[in-house]
């Protein structure tokens, strides 16, 4: 199944199940705005930051050493653990898309999903994140390879919540092989749209990515049905 075939039915989707699959993604734009919004604007944080511009804007080379030890410890503990709460909120909203992808009755409540593995995702998500890190210091390109190699741990994951975190992230390498040229042009085929968000989210509504109300869905559908086909054809 093509890319532009799985677009149009999560097109497809989205009119079917308005205006609640957009007032859902409403939810999930805004609680993922405030947490970044809070991660950013903690006020030891915030000082090191505005102290870094202000050094750049004299002209001047600042250290990273004098960045990071401007940063008080608990503004550091409240960042981390904000930034922990995004990865299960991201998976709620793939819980939700995933539902509604095959043809069921989502809700609101499938947004609290991520939080009730909450173990597991923040272990699939640091560790994903140190094995692509570990890929990017040989190169750009073998860290891009390991990003699509491990995209679907999180559906997996929500498919079986029982599966160990190692098992879920060798389950999407094994079905990633091969398919990961075929994600990247879906991924490449909405730069457009993210290119106009961008746009739209610094020069007509600052600080809150209204054109993601329609992209999140539209995307969120996509990947889902990607999973779906994959884990279809693995059975047939």
């Amino acid at each position: 199944m093509s890319g532009a075939e799985l677009k149009r039915g999560a097109r497809m989707l989205i009119r079917e199940n308005a205006p609640k699959i957009i007032f859902v993604g409403l939810v999930y734009i805004i609680s993922t705005t405030i947490i970044s919004e809070l991660q950013f604007r903690l006020p030891a944080p915030m000082a090191a930051y505005e102290q870094l511009l202000a050094l750049l804007a004299a002209g001047e080379v600042p250290s990273i050493w004098l960045f990071i030890g401007n940063l008080r410890p608990y503004g550091i503990v409240l960042a981390a653990l904000l930034g922990l709460m995004l990865p299960a909120v991201h998976i709620g909203y793939t819980n939700y898309c995933l539902k509604v992808s095959r043809g069921l009755e989502g809700g609101f409540k499938d947004l609290l999903a991520g939080f009730s593995l909450f173990i597991k995702v923040i272990l699939l998500s640091l560790i994903t994140s140190l094995l692509v890190f570990l890929w990017s210091l040989l190169f750009f390109f073998p860290g891009l390879v390991a990003s699509y190699r491990y995209r679907l741990v999180y559906y997996i994951l929500l498919d079986d919540p029982g599966k160990g975190v190692i098992q879920c992230i060798r389950e999407s390498k094994r079905l990633m092989n091969g398919r990961k040229l075929d994600l990247f042009l879906i991924d490449l085929s909405f730069i457009g749209w993210i290119i106009i968000s961008i746009f739209i989210t610094a020069f007509v509504f600052p600080y809150f990515p209204i054109l993601y109300i329609w992209l999140a869905p539209y995307y969120g559908l996509t990947e889902a049905a990607f999973y779906n086909y994959i884990m279809t054809a693995a059975t047939v």
